[in-house]
């Protein structure tokens, strides 16, 4: 991986950041005390920034009155070490600029903006793509925060075309991009905008293939499992920055092996409910409580359970 100096790493957009899961009490209301364990943790991790309600964060899930709780939460917990980016997805200019509001106001440093949750179906592609096109750019251009933009590629309800993506990346006021897309084209065309824009910061969100996008000229990685798999994304990336690739290759390997034991395996079909019952047995949630209630067998826990021990040099260090 090449060095850069470009702004974003100046304004600390780069290193390992984690998309925070949130934490639930049983009758799935914010678990504040949890909040701060989590704040911790992370700390520990040396995790540079933290994405509240994201996808892993439940965020399209969450009440209002619970995602102000999260986000003040976190904000007083953290005391400033990390920066605090949150999502403000929505459908319309309106409600995006009302869910920044908020978040300012709730001590966020960065708004991060998904695809809509819908799109009006009788639309033509030509009319689907100039409204994205607005909706991105009008949002960019009143938020009173820095916006990230959330690239989910095809895993989306709505697919943001390429040809919008590349004019959203050039609006001043976007200051990274969280590729999830796990798609070579999205990978290009993000190098390729930061080439005209060098204080644009790129971040990898497909966690289980860091190194691509690191040797591509990534600033940082931007994970779902960030909150245990942190430690070994701080020693991919430090090993990409020194050129050591093979280590790095190591590494990630061994956190493929570590988040397929977590999601219950690779169709990831216990993803919400084991990242959270692995951090229950770390002692830092009270439940693994989540929205859309994903399974957990006892086989899978035990699962968790061995790998705990197996791997606590990297999951608590």
């Amino acid at each position: 991986m090449k060095a850069r100096d470009g702004a974003g790493r100046a304004a600390g957009y780069s290193g390992v950041w984690s998309a925070a899961p949130t934490p639930f009490t049983e009758r799935l209301t914010v678990d504040v005390a949890s909040v701060k364990r989590l704040v911790e943790h992370h700390h520990r991790l040396g995790v540079k920034g933290l994405f509240l309600a994201g996808t892993n964060g439940e965020g399209p899930w969450l009440p209002e009155e619970g995602l102000r709780t999260l986000v003040r939460a976190t904000v007083k917990a953290n005391r400033g070490r990390m920066a605090i980016a949150v999502q403000v997805t929505d459908n319309s200019v309106a409600r995006i600029l009302d869910n920044i509001r908020r978040a300012a106001d709730d001590g966020a440093d960065l708004a991060v903006v998904a695809p809509p949750y819908f799109i009006l179906s009788y639309a033509s592609p030509q009319e689907r793509a100039r409204h994205l096109e607005n909706l991105y750019l009008e949002a960019a251009r009143l938020s009173s925060l820095p916006v990230g933009i959330y690239d989910r590629g095809l895993g989306s309800a709505v697919v943001v075309p390429e040809s919008v993506l590349a004019r959203v990346y050039r609006e001043p006021n976007v200051k990274i991009v969280k590729d999830s897309s796990a798609l070579p084209s999205h990978l290009g065309l993000a190098v390729k905008a930061r080439q005209s824009r060098p204080e644009l910061a790129l971040f990898c969100g497909y966690e289980f293939d860091c190194v691509k996008y690191l040797r591509a000229g990534y600033d940082g990685l931007l994970l779902g499992g960030g909150a245990f798999n942190g430690r070994l994304a701080s020693l991919i990336f430090a090993a990409m920055a020194a050129g050591d690739e093979r280590a790095a290759e190591a590494y990630q390997a061994r956190m493929n092996r570590v988040m397929y034991t977590v999601y219950g395996g690779k169709k990831i079909r216990a993803w919400l409910s084991g990242e959270k019952y692995l951090l229950v047995r770390m002692g830092i949630f009270e439940t693994y409580r989540n929205f859309p209630d994903y399974p957990l067998t006892e086989r899978e826990k035990a699962s968790i359970d061995k790998l705990l021990e197996e791997e606590k040099d990297v999951l608590l260090p």
